[in-house]
């Protein structure tokens, strides 16, 4: 057998013998041409190893060869055809091709090592060419045999999976970066937050205050918004999505591309609560009309006018919710790939994370892991914040001081380790209502001052953040219209109150 006249080609099937030869994407002259380059200078492996695995090639030989001269570059020795020789002694492949031999023409026939990050990216790219080919006849063959339990919309992103762990998988542009290109990247960013309204670094909360403890939601963190039920958290997140969505700005350029001034386009992905409730909530914050009464039907048409009114303000926002039930952490990360082509995506809600299925791992404790693990990469991969709310445990209930901490968390030690910044919402007033006693007592009497303190507050805890501060924001909270605002702060108060 000559590798220099092998020709790979698929085997066409039989019904369709007029059909014209294809042949695979493929060429065996780079693979003898980096192998030579390698053999004569081991230094041309470090120009390779980061992306070129040996399932790249497609001679098998090449790719045995490539994987024992890795491992005896890699273990500190030399690889030679001498060295290389009693590991394809008897290798039926290396004895059609000349034994041995074939090692040295290998090395006798490369004049230079300067290609041989072409060579190996030229590889790499035919070798991607090829599985794309392959997943085509996967997506082929499925479609046309899938039984009844296997319907076209699993088809559809299970086919989306392979593409992106794909595209994922061994790229070649990563890598050490120079100081200077990350000297550049963070004044950009610094000069960004000149630029914009606020001073911020990154996106808007919508509310001052936090803000000020967040320098806004950066790209490619992950945050977790923790709370125990009734304290607000999906209050919080979907105040913060209307916020974002709402300060929307964008600029085309004249390359085509489209820069993303304020705000961001905002993907919402409700496990808990239908698109309909959601959209509820925003109507009674933007409309200042009780969300119960609009649930009720119960408003007059002074107060009709202004839903209609709010309503076609907020049709153009750029807010996209997905309330499908029980997706797993990878459907997640299709879907939110997906929107990000489609339309952009520059933050990314997710309530709540106990509801995302796992993989089928051993325990939920592990599948938690799992999700976490995946929920950082996807922030990082389409570099955008994520926000993903969680329970707390019962536990804060037993305290006496009920106000959340990191080991209250579900699962905390994926959770916190995994997460850039852990927030809590807490509501002491929630507690005192629960807490009245029969009225005309003492002590009723002094239920209602302690009522009157607590009335309409609300804190944010920080309890964990990689880049700034950690302390606790307090908030005025309207129940009526599910919305949380700045507070109100006395002149005379110190601005650093926390």
């Amino acid at each position: 057998m000559r590798m220099e006249n092998f020709e790979p080609t698929y085997d066409l099937p039989d019904e369709e013998p007029s059909a014209p030869v294809r042949t695979a994407p493929a060429n065996l002259e780079a693979e003898q041409a980096l192998l030579g380059a390698m053999l004569i200078n081991n230094d041309s492996f470090d120009r390779v190893a980061s992306f070129l695995e040996p399932s790249h090639f497609y001679e098998g030989l090449h790719a045995r060869v490539y994987e024992a001269m890795s491992k005896l570059i890699t273990g500190g020795h030399v690889a030679t055809p001498v060295t290389l020789k009693t590991y394809f002694e008897h290798d039926p492949s290396m004895a059609e091709v000349g034994g041995s031999a074939y090692l040295a023409r290998l090395a006798g026939a490369a004049t230079t090592i300067i290609n041989a990050a072409e060579y190996g990216r030229t590889i790499y790219d035919l070798a991607i060419r090829r599985e794309l080919i392959a997943i085509g006849e996967d997506i082929h063959s499925r479609a046309f045999d899938a039984p009844v339990e296997d319907p076209p919309a699993q088809q559809i992103q299970d086919a989306e999976q392979s593409l992106y762990s794909l595209a994922e998988t061994g790229k070649y542009e990563g890598g050490f970066v120079t100081f200077t290109e990350s000297v550049r990247e963070a004044v950009d960013v610094a000069a960004q937050a000149y630029e914009r309204d606020g001073g911020l670094a990154g996106i808007s909360t919508g509310l001052r205050d936090l803000d000020e403890k967040l320098g806004g939601l950066h790209p490619s963190d992950l945050i977790v918004l923790a709370g125990r039920p009734s304290m607000g958290k999906t209050a919080l997140a979907t105040n913060i999505a209307f916020n974002a969505a709402k300060a929307f700005k964008s600029e085309h350029k004249a390359d085509g591309t489209v820069e993303v001034k304020d705000g961001a386009i905002v993907g919402f992905f409700s496990l808990e609560m239908s698109s309909d409730q959601l959209a509820t909530r925003l109507l009674a914050e933007h409309s200042r009309i009780s969300s119960e009464k609009l649930r009720r039907g119960k408003i007059d048409q002074e107060e009709w006018h202004r839903f209609v009114t709010a309503s076609q303000e907020l049709e153009s926002l750029p807010l996209y919710i997905d309330d499908t039930g029980g997706l797993t952490i990878a459907t997640v990360a299709a879907r939110a790939r997906r929107i990000k082509r489609q339309r952009g995506l520059g933050l990314l809600i997710i309530d709540y994370l106990q509801l995302l299925a796992g993989s089928g791992q051993e325990n939920r404790v592990q599948e938690i892991t799992q999700i976490t693990t995946g929920l950082k990469a996807l922030a990082k991969e389409l570099s955008i914040p994520i926000i993903a709310l969680s329970q707390l445990s019962r536990q804060v209930e037993a305290r006496e001081d009920k106000r959340p901490q990191l080991s209250d968390l579900r699962e905390s030690g994926s959770i916190e380790q995994d997460a850039d910044v852990v927030m809590f919402v807490f509501r002491e007033e929630y507690y005192v209502q629960r807490a009245e006693p029969r009225e005309g007592t003492p002590e009723h009497l002094e239920w209602q001052s302690e009522m009157e303190k607590v009335h309409g507050l609300a804190e944010v805890v920080i309890g964990k953040q990689r880049h700034g501060p950690t302390g606790t924001v307090k908030m005025a909270f309207l129940p009526q219209f599910t919305q949380f605002s700045d507070l109100a702060q006395p002149a005379d108060e110190p601005e650093d109150m926390y």
